[in-house]
């Protein structure tokens, strides 16, 4: 599947992104965003493989939001201004849309954007999350970026279907990675954490309090405890407990 996000600012030029995205099996619509300043948002969270972006936007225009970006997805371009054509094709982008524009002129720019994704040659795409065991350190990919963490400063993650979320000390905000939870549970040292529910890994370090209601981490997280992970926390609890 390829990821992408919509851009622009006129709602029924949005919608009209959407519906032609939904109809085409190979695009997956990461998010659709009125402004350059949401898109920027999301590609800060989120991993995208290609943009179709409006380039006349009353913030910053399409042509101006490509440029600022350090390491840019694939870019279709959509505009009802055929002078931009030329300068368009100067910042790379896969293909142009003059509005108004059908769906097989976009199914044909969509192919060219599994095409371009299809020539980049496979070791250009390093894994979301890699093991350096040396340092009991991960490595996560993330906005375009890996960063180094360390496993004893992960607090939890919570999985969001094909996302995980990485809570870890120093950072206001988790690390958002495009990898399955049931994988990056793999990875972590089964000795200090597990998972209690169908979407939470803790780190048992990390616990202060277990309750009726679920777990306290010691930043003051609720943590749920899901049923079919219940026992085996009973077990580790019993295995550790005085008393």
């Amino acid at each position: 599947m390829i990821r992408v996000l919509a851009i622009d600012d006129e709602p029924l030029a949005l919608k009209q992104l959407e519906m032609y995205i939904a109809k085409v099996p190979f695009l997956e619509l990461v998010a659709a965003c009125h402004s350059a300043l949401e898109a920027r948002q999301v590609l800060d969270a989120c991993a995208v493989d290609a943009m179709f972006l409006d380039i006349n936007m009353p913030d910053i225009s399409g042509m101006d939001f490509v440029r600022t970006l350090r390491h840019p997805p694939l870019v279709v371009f959509t505009t009802a201004y055929s002078e931009f054509a030329v300068e368009g094709f100067r910042v790379n982008a896969v293909d142009y849309l003059l509005k108004p524009f059908g769906l097989a002129e976009f199914v044909a720019a969509a192919e060219k954007l599994r095409e371009r994704l299809a020539a980049r040659p496979a070791a250009a795409d390093p894994a979301p999350v890699r093991v350096q065991p040396q340092e009991d350190a991960l490595f996560f990919r993330t906005d375009y970026r890996t960063v180094r963490v360390k496993t004893a400063d992960i607090r939890y993650v919570e999985g969001m279907s094909e996302y995980v979320k990485v809570w870890y000390d120093g950072a206001q905000t988790p690390l958002i990675v495009l990898v399955r939870l049931k994988v990056l549970e793999e990875k972590l040292p089964a000795e200090r954490f597990m998972r209690v529910h169908r979407s939470y890994i803790i780190n048992l370090a990390r616990i202060r309090e277990v309750s009726r209601e679920g777990i306290t981490l010691d930043d003051g997280t609720q943590i749920p405890i899901g049923d079919n992970y219940r026992q085996d926390f009973k077990d580790y609890l019993a295995r550790t407990s005085l008393g």
